[in-house]
């Protein structure tokens, strides 16, 4: 927990992800439309990825699909929590209360 609690740390949108992952790169696109500057891991691109996958499916206790997206340290979870939030149209409003936008 403390791994991802260091690499989540006082950012307010993190997405880990891979990057030969249609969906992942779809997320990743969405968000950056609201102007937002997520930090992305790329799990696959990274000497530690498989342990960063590890840890993380430590810390939630499940098997984590990528993209994990964490809005203000909070895992909101990955591509239908994500879409699903934008299609209510709530997406922007959880961006704007982490301070990952201001408009």
């Amino acid at each position: 927990m403390d791994t991802i609690n260091n690499l989540v740390g006082n950012r307010p949108l993190v997405i880990f992800s891979k990057s030969n992952c249609c969906i992942s790169h779809t997320v990743v696109t969405l968000i950056c439309s609201f102007g937002a500057n997520p930090t992305v891991y790329e799990l696959d691109e990274r000497p530690d990825g498989a342990q960063l996958e590890q840890a993380l499916e430590s810390a939630l206790g499940q098997r984590v699909s990528v993209p994990a997206v964490f809005i203000g340290q909070e895992l909101i979870g990955g591509s239908n929590e994500i879409m699903s939030l934008h299609v209510k149209g709530q997406l922007a409003s959880l961006l704007k209360k982490a301070n990952a936008i201001w408009v």
